[in-house]
């Protein structure tokens, strides 16, 4: 299951729209199968999606709760076959169609646009017949107790399917995008909240907005958090709840990549990668009025490591990795039982980081939002442009 890999590319929603009373088993099992994959192998079909078991890719009936449901969690798999033919065979079947056309009617020297068009459908139709369509699957996990999702793929295609079907199998719920602006709102102690709203740069309310309009808090928090690294230490605490008690101490810290860029003009991105001692290229970037985008940002306990690639304008995690999940085997654990083990103590593992990463997030806002940011800033910048 992907998103219980050491290494997921996710992002987080929020489910509103309450669950039915009565077995949640039940009711979603139901939706599940009234949703299911179909296969497209014996059609001429371009592609076909719907939901699969977690461990079971064939397997689409969900009357086992086993194969969908882990106490609180709902882990549902979403499967997409697709036929993609061979650009190199469809001309070529293409061209082979045309001259029997020309020399099945002598008449013409050409092929008219109109028959050049149903030649091509009649040459697709033909080849998707031989080619098989290729699976792909993508993991989410519900926490109904919470109402936080996790969906494992950063694709923009492959985000639309997933919402688009999420909302037709769970009609009534809606999925509302976890960005930076909202989670601000999430994290926020109830004092800070007006002078958020005072900073919000947008009067519309629809998440689109809100992302576009408030680039300024995942840029803000970057630099905040490359100038702690190097200037204010890396040590913060836990203020959020969570599994992990308030006042747990953690390291938090940017390293080994950032990602650069002009917002107002085209172009212009530039990665930095490798150890970072001074962020020399990023500071010089940041002179020529290049906004932080992304970095990789390391999170430590004790001697466990959490580590993100934070995409700043979404608040996207790519290459999220938590510590490996160590668990005995047992010769008298059946199959099943190892599967569902796993599966709690990597959601312990990506809860624990999600956490510390809030807590951190927190403690910039307090910052961001305090009466004292215009002379941090101030220090931030005037250490940015010197070349210590």
């Amino acid at each position: 299951m992907g998103i219980i890999s050491n290494t997921v590319s996710m992002r987080q929603y929020r489910v509103e729209g309450g669950l039915p009373p009565g077995d949640l088993f039940q009711w979603a099992s139901e939706l599940l199968a009234k949703h299911a994959f179909r296969s497209i192998d014996n059609t001429l079909d371009e592609s076909s999606w719907g939901w699969v078991h977690v461990h079971e890719h064939q397997e689409t009936e969900f009357e086992d709760p086993h194969s969908f449901l882990r106490g609180r969690y709902l882990a549902l798999t979403l499967r997409l076959d697709q036929r993609k033919l061979p650009s190199a065979l469809v001309k070529a079947g293409r061209a082979k169609a045309e001259e029997e056309f020309l020399e099945a009617n002598p008449g013409f020297k050409w092929v008219p646009k109109s028959e050049k068009e149903e030649l091509l459908e009649r040459v697709k139709m033909a080849l998707f017949s031989k080619v098989p369509p290729v699976p792909s699957t993508y993991d989410a996990v519900w926490d109904t107790k919470t109402g936080t999702l996790l969906f494992a793929s950063l694709r923009k295609k492959i985000i639309e399917i997933f919402e688009d079907h999420f909302h037709k199998t769970f009609h009534g719920m809606r999925l509302i995008l976890v960005h930076p602006y909202s989670r601000a709102e999430s994290v926020l102690s109830k004092d800070l909240i007006p002078a958020l709203r005072k900073s919000n740069q947008t009067t519309a309310d629809d998440v689109v907005s809100l992302i576009e309009h408030n680039k300024w808090i995942g840029w803000d928090f970057l630099f905040w958090l490359m100038y702690r690294t190097k200037n204010s230490g890396s040590r913060y605490e836990i203020n959020r709840p969570g599994l992990l008690e308030k006042g747990t101490p953690f390291i938090s810290y940017v390293d080994n990549r950032m990602a650069l860029k002009d917002d107002k003009l085209e172009g212009g991105k530039i990665t930095i990668a490798g150890p970072q001692s001074r962020f020399s290229e990023a500071r010089m970037a940041l002179r020529e009025d290049k906004k932080i985008t992304e970095a990789a940002i390391y999170m430590e306990k004790d001697e466990q490591t959490w580590k993100l690639i934070l995409k700043g304008e979404t608040f996207d995690f790519a290459s999220f990795r938590c510590p490996p999940v160590k668990l005995e085997k047992d010769a008298e654990v059946d199959e099943v039982s190892e599967r569902e083990a796993i599966f709690f103590e990597r959601m312990s593992l990506l809860e624990q980081g999600l956490q510390k990463f809030d807590s951190l997030f927190s403690s910039f806002l307090q910052d961001r939002l305090g009466n004292e940011w215009t002379k941090k800033k101030k220090q931030m910048e005037n250490w940015a442009a010197s070349e210590n």
